[in-house]
């Protein structure tokens, strides 16, 4: 369950991509909409950080680093970082689910990233709202 699009010789099309995420493929399309339209970001399909980690689409403005995506069979997980501040100023309204993934976050100087996987549209507004903290928009 979860599988990573992990064969790095295969570089999948945007639509193997997405096709991959099953049942949250929309919840995808919506986030990516956000990034790119909403964020102004741009986006580039790549495989980081070694091969346990498979093919995802990272996000960027101008050189500034904001998130990679991660395709999951059934899902996909976003990773980001922020900084113990950030988290705090949204933690107490963040669902009990983020709340976990911000407890176990791996630690790495004044904050730590997370990798939060996207199941539902409460996941989606949550990470939306971690998203506006890590470019500095103003949260609704």
């Amino acid at each position: 369950m979860y599988e990573r699009m992990l064969d790095k010789q295969q570089k999948p099309t945007y639509e193997e991509f997405i096709n991959y995420l099953g049942n949250t493929k929309s919840l995808f399309e919506q986030l990516d909409n956000y990034l790119l339209l909403d964020l102004k970001s741009e986006k580039q399909l790549r495989f980081p950080y070694g091969n346990k980690y498979g093919w995802s689409m990272k996000y960027f403005i101008k050189r500034s680093h904001i998130c990679d995506i991660f395709a999951e069979k059934g899902a996909f997980s976003v990773m980001l970082r922020l900084t113990n501040k950030q988290f705090l100023e949204v933690y107490n309204t963040m669902s009990e689910y983020t709340k976990q993934f911000i407890d176990d976050k791996y630690p790495c100087g004044e904050g730590g990233w997370i990798h939060y996987r996207v199941l539902n549209p409460n996941n989606l507004q949550d990470i939306i709202v971690l998203l506006q903290l890590k470019v500095g928009k103003q949260i609704k």
